[in-house]
């Protein structure tokens, strides 16, 4: 290399799963020969990108890849070099969980840069797997762990989706409400949304195992399958979990018309024991001559014990026609 970038680090692997961290002079003097170098770097610095674009070799359309602001997950190989878009459930602190991390890969034989913008939790522990002697020891070893690792991350979200919606539906059964139902809806669009990319991440790893590079041996792609098929168990489970949240919004729907249909029904019982009672009130409250019981000083009192007993029929009308 004719200079140093800005990074974020710089690891020389020395194929037995450890790293040591390079300083920029030795960075600049790098060479294939001596060793295998993944450097990270973060795209939205200038200094990065005038790296890229001047002074790496890459060719133009894998720095172009590298400084993509919007991807979508996919593989392709330019020359020697796979192109990977990769996406990692978001993890950092206040974070949403469907608002998915990106991380750009531009692998060859012996060298890997990756760039991205947030923090990725899955590249830390790649990180920490290095201190304990147990990272990658090739370009192709550190694609399949980090491949690993997010998909792994993926596992635990979609399980802490499962707990949640295990949850909610037990306060279904007991304790229905609007916060429920309103859970329920976020529930089944973060599954939504994070299933519109895992589906793509599995279509680049699918791709990535069709791909002819000689620096890619089976038995990465034999692990690099694993991790595909578990990526899409993940997936299967999403789809799962979005059938169940359908099927609990459907439950609070059928609960709400229940009771929208006991409301209804009560206020058709009330208006049923009111509608003649209001009749007889309104004929005998008409101001013309003639009105039964006008002369009579008890009239008043018998015709509430009228509206009394009618009251007390209907109720018992109600209750033997099994209304009430």
């Amino acid at each position: 290399m004719t200079s140093a970038p800005e990074y974020l680090h710089a690891l020389l692997l020395d194929g037995q799963g450890s790293a040591r961290q390079m300083n920029a002079t030795e960075l600049a003097a790098w060479q294939p020969d001596t060793g295998i170098l993944w450097l990270h770097l973060d795209y939205t610095l200038d200094s990065t990108r005038h790296w890229l674009e001047q002074e790496s070799g890459l060719p133009e359309l894998a720095t172009e890849a590298l400084l993509a602001e919007n991807t979508r997950p996919r593989a392709a190989v330019l020359d020697e070099y796979l192109l990977l878009f990769l996406r990692g459930v978001n993890t950092n602190p206040g974070a949403n969980p469907e608002d998915m991390v990106s991380i750009r890969l531009c692998a060859g034989a012996r060298l890997v840069i990756s760039t991205r913008k947030r923090r990725l939790v899955s590249v830390s522990m790649l990180l920490e797997r290095f201190t304990r002697g147990q990272g990658p020891s090739t370009s192709a070893d550190l694609i399949v762990q980090l491949s690993g690792l997010l998909v792994e991350r993926m596992g635990d979200t979609v399980e802490e989706l499962e707990e949640q919606l295990s949850d909610l539906e037990l306060d279904l059964l007991t304790q229905p409400g609007n916060e429920i139902r309103q859970s329920v809806r976020n529930l089944r669009r973060q599954t939504v949304s994070l299933r519109r990319y895992f589906a793509p991440q599995r279509d680049a790893f699918t791709q990535m195992l069709g791909e002819r590079l000689s620096w890619l041996p089976v038995d990465m792609k034999l692990e690099l399958r694993e991790v595909s098929d578990a990526l899409l168990r993940h997936i299967e489970d999403l789809d799962t979990i979005r059938e169940r949240a359908a099927m609990a919004q459907e439950e609070l729907a059928s609960q709400q018309g229940e009771q929208l249909n006991q409301r209804m029904y009560v206020l058709s019982i009330i208006s049923a024991i009111f509608l003649p009672l209001g009749f007889l009130t309104g004929l005998l409250g008409v101001n013309v001559g003639g009105i039964p019981g006008a002369e009579n000083e008890y009239a008043f009192l018998l015709f509430l014990g009228s509206l009394v007993a009618l009251v007390g029929g209907l109720f018992w009308l109600f209750r033997r026609r099994h209304w009430l």
